[in-house]
C-alpha cells in the first residue's frame, strides 16, 4: 500500500462558525482570518493505491461552480486541482477503482462530478462511490441549516451511472481500510482508518477539520448536532492518543498530519506535525 496526498484546492469559511464558541481572540491567533472574517482552508483528498486498486477519500469542491459562489468561499484553484493533483502522482481519473465520499458537502463530494456536453457525469467514470446510507436520504431531505451545503449535481448522478454504492453502518471496507461513522456534523459521516506501515491514518473529515480543532470544545456551528460532536470526539480523543493515530486532515491549511497529546485531563492538542509521505 500507497498513500499519498492529493491537494485540490483552497477555499475559506466563516472562521466564527468554524470554532463555534471559541471566541475570536483565542481561534484568529491558530488560524489568522481574512478582512471578511473567513479562514484559510485545504481541501485534501487521500488516495490509497493497493496492489488491485485506487481509492480516493473525498474529491473537494469540482469545478461546477459560479463567480458569486466562487467569490463567497473564496475558492481558489490557481495552484491544485483535483486532476492536476492525482497527475503529479502519475495517476488519471480513469485509474481511480473506489472513492469514498466522507459526505456530501459541497467541499467533500463537488468533484464527484463534472459538467460536459449539457449534462452532469462522475468524474470517475471506472469507480464505484461509496456513501452511507443514513447519509443519502439525509441530503435527500435537508434540514434548513445544512441545505446550503447539499447539492443534488454532486451525487444524483452517481446513482444514475449505477455507481453508487449505499453502506450500511461501520466496516472492513477493503484489506486495511476501515469505515467509522459518526453523526453529530451531519448523518452519517463516514471517517476512514488505513493500517499503513504498522501505524493507523484517520482521515478526519470534519470531526477532526484542523489540528487547531484537537481540543473538545472547539466544536463547529456548522454541525447539526453539535453535543453529539463534542461525545463523539470525547469518546475518540483517548483512542488516539492511546494507539499513537495519526490524523491526516483534509481542511487545514497548514498541517498535513499530526499525532495527538493529552496534555492535561481531557486537554488534547497536536503532537508531532509531518507531511504524509513522512510516515
Amino acid at each position: 500500500m500507497r498513500l499519498y496526498a492529493i491537494e485540490t484546492g483552497r477555499f475559506a469559511l466563516d472562521g466564527g462558525a468554524m470554532f463555534g464558541v471559541v471566541p475570536k481572540v483565542i481561534w484568529e491567533k491558530l488560524i489568522p482570518p481574512d478582512s471578511r472574517n473567513r479562514i484559510p482552508m485545504a481541501m485534501r483528498a487521500l488516495l490509497i493505491e493497493t496492489s488491485e486498486r485506487l481509492i480516493l477519500v473525498d474529491v473537494g469542491v469540482g469545478h461546477k461552480y459560479t463567480p458569486k459562489f466562487a467569490d463567497l468561499y473564496a475558492i481558489d484553484h490557481s495552484t491544485h486541482t483535483l486532476v492536476g493533483g492525482l497527475e503529479r502522482h502519475g495517476f488519471s481519473v480513469e485509474d481511480i477503482t473506489d472513492v469514498i465520499l466522507t459526505h456530501l458537502h459541497f467541499d467533500h463530494a463537488g468533484g464527484s462530478t463534472q459538467h460536459r456536453n449539457g449534462t452532469f457525469l462522475p468524474t470517475f467514470p471506472n469507480a464505484r462511490y461509496y456513501v452511507q446510507r443514513s447519509h443519502w436520504e439525509w441530503a435527500h431531505a435537508p434540514n434548513p441549516r445544512e441545505r446550503a451545503s447539499f447539492f443534488p449535481e454532486n451525487y444524483d448522478p452517481l446513482a444514475e451511472a449505477g455507481q453508487l454504492v449505499l453502506l450500511e453502518g461501520e466496516t472492513e471496507l477493503l484489506p486495511g481500510i476501515r469505515i467509522r461513522v459518526v453523526h453529530g456534523h451531519t448523518e452519517g459521516q463516514q471517517l476512514v482508518e488505513v493500517d499503513y506501515r504498522g501505524k493507523t491514518i484517520l482521515y478526519g473529515a470534519d470531526l477532526f477539520p484542523t489540528s487547531a480543532h484537537l481540543p473538545l470544545p472547539y466544536v463547529m456551528a456548522y454541525d447539526v448536532r453539535p453535543l453529539v460532536t463534542f461525545e463523539e470526539r470525547k469518546a475518540y480523543l483517548p483512542r488516539l492518543v492511546q494507539e499513537e493515530i495519526i490524523i491526516f486532515y483534509e481542511h487545514d491549511p497548514y498541517v498535513e498530519c499530526s499525532t495527538v497529546v493529552e496534555k492535561a485531563p481531557e486537554r488534547y492538542e497536536r503532537g508531532e506535525l509531518f507531511r504524509l509521505d513522512e510516515v
